[in-house]
């Protein structure tokens, strides 16, 4: 069995717009955001064996904050450039290229790119949301072949939105 988490980054901030995009932070809702995010990953048990990030530092931030937050500490967190500004394909190939020993992989990246890989995977996914859990389990003993089947398990999760007083 292979089990692929997509997670969509925290909550970003727009505060100081001379930023380029892939040096903006996490605002303080997505610290927020994230903190429980992780407590939902651990309630679920999530076993990652690699946590993968685009190198933007709010998807960087995310993914260090949800491997802190893991019973199950990664051995590793690997920052790769492909997650960045990716087109689904190219998701899927970086999944195609996993080690075959690693059973639990979590990605950990933007939109619009997950919600494409996400729906590509199960069409019962529309949208990714900050902070968006995406988790599919597949019959298969390489990832390059759970791509070209269906999950035998597909959970989304995600926090709902806040109120406006919240």
């Amino acid at each position: 069995m292979k089990t692929l988490l997509l997670i969509r980054h925290a909550k970003s901030s727009w505060d100081d717009t001379t930023l380029p995009d892939r040096d903006r932070p996490l605002e303080a809702r997505g610290e927020h955001d994230v903190a429980k995010t992780s407590k939902r990953l651990s309630q679920r048990h999530a076993r990652p064996n690699l946590i993968m990030s685009s190198p933007a530092v709010r998807a960087l931030a995310t993914a260090k904050a949800l491997a802190k937050g893991l019973d199950n500490k990664p051995k590793r967190i690997v920052m790769n450039d492909r997650h960045y500004a990716a087109r689904a394909d190219t998701l899927i190939a970086v999944v195609e290229e996993l080690d075959d020993t690693l059973r639990c992989v979590m990605l950990v990246g933007h939109n619009p790119q997950f919600t494409d890989f996400a729906h590509h995977l199960s069409s019962e996914i529309i949208e990714m949301p900050t902070c968006g859990i995406a988790e599919f389990t597949f019959d298969a003993k390489t990832w390059t072949s759970i791509c070209k089947t269906k999950p035998v398990t597909v959970d989304f999760d995600f926090d709902s939105p806040r109120s406006p007083s919240g």
